[in-house]
């Protein structure tokens, strides 16, 4: 083996070291001198000079790497799930947002396409009332006026039952009534003596508001002060 020689070649220089030395020399460096001469022959072999052992790997790991690497594991893991049920909820947020979404869009246009329907079906009566007075024969009978006068009274109370039922008021003016903007309109004026100028002297149609919204202003006459005579 390799090692054999080179010991025997490190004592073989040793000896003849210690043979030519100077007789001056004390052991101690004759020693020395031995210890230089072996380690520069194991340097010539490739082995580790004596009192130095090779730095390898640590095959041994230390408990406490161990423990820490196993609690960043387990941090990890916590993180991954916490993640995932993060986004379960928000995915089912989204869903119940979109859900809610829909069904608003959809109670909005129900309401703007039924939103009559009640008061339709309020003015379905009065509707069969107009027909019935006008099935009704005028001819070769008695009283048949005075029935017709009747059931479109009738009809017209219905009329004002269901109006009053959905908040529609009528808007009627009286004569000498000063006139409103915001509730009458002016069709013209017309010179009066029984009545003060800017106020009500004819009123030509009603007008009807739906809660606190004007749908129909009054149609009126203003009177205005009348002209001189010459």
């Amino acid at each position: 083996m390799t090692v054999g020689k080179s010991e025997k070649t490190s004592d073989v220089a040793a000896s003849e070291t210690s043979a030519t030395a100077s007789p001056h020399k004390t052991e101690a460096d004759l020693r020395q001198e031995r210890d230089e001469i072996r380690e520069a022959s194991s340097r010539e072999d490739g082995l580790p000079a004596e009192g130095h052992e090779s730095a390898g790997p640590d095959t041994e790991t230390d408990p406490a790497v161990l423990a820490g690497e196993e609690d960043e594991a387990d941090e990890l893991e916590a993180l991954r799930a916490e993640n995932v049920q993060l986004r379960d909820e928000s995915l089912r947020s989204y869903a119940d947002a979109e859900n809610a979404r829909k069904r608003a869009q959809s109670e909005i246009s129900n309401a703007r396409r039924f939103a009559l329907e009640g008061f339709a079906s309020e003015l379905l009566n009065v509707r069969d009332s107009l027909e019935l007075a006008k099935s009704v024969d005028l001819d070769g009978a008695e009283g048949v006026v005075e029935r017709v006068v009747e059931g479109l009274e009738l009809t017209l109370k219905q009329l004002d039952s269901a109006f009053e039922r959905f908040s529609v008021f009528e808007i009627s003016p009286e004569v000498g009534d000063k006139l409103d903007p915001e509730s009458h309109q002016a069709m013209t004026l017309a010179p009066s003596a029984d009545v003060a100028p800017n106020h009500i002297c004819q009123v030509i149609q009603k007008g009807y508001r739906l809660h606190d919204r004007l749908l129909r202003p009054a149609r009126v006459i203003v009177a205005k002060a009348p002209e001189d005579e010459d």
